[in-house]
């Protein structure tokens, strides 16, 4: 999953994403790292939050403009 490096690129904190998808920072580290995979729902959250597909998050593609 793309999550870190998306996370990274628009400058956002993992305490920030964590917030916002009301879960706590060691739980967005866990998704990075692997050792956890996060729900359907959540997985739309991190991807409405990051401005990208899914599919982008999942790797199932290289577009990240959801609109396209």
């Amino acid at each position: 999953m793309r999550l870190k490096e998306i996370r990274k690129e628009k400058g956002i904190s993992q305490l920030k994403l964590a917030l916002y998808m009301n879960t706590n920072q060691n739980t967005i580290s866990r998704y990075e790292s692997g050792e956890r995979e996060p729900s359907l729902s959540d997985l739309i959250k991190i991807a409405d939050f990051s401005s990208v597909s899914v599919d982008y998050l999942l790797e199932r593609t290289d577009k990240k403009d959801i609109n396209k």
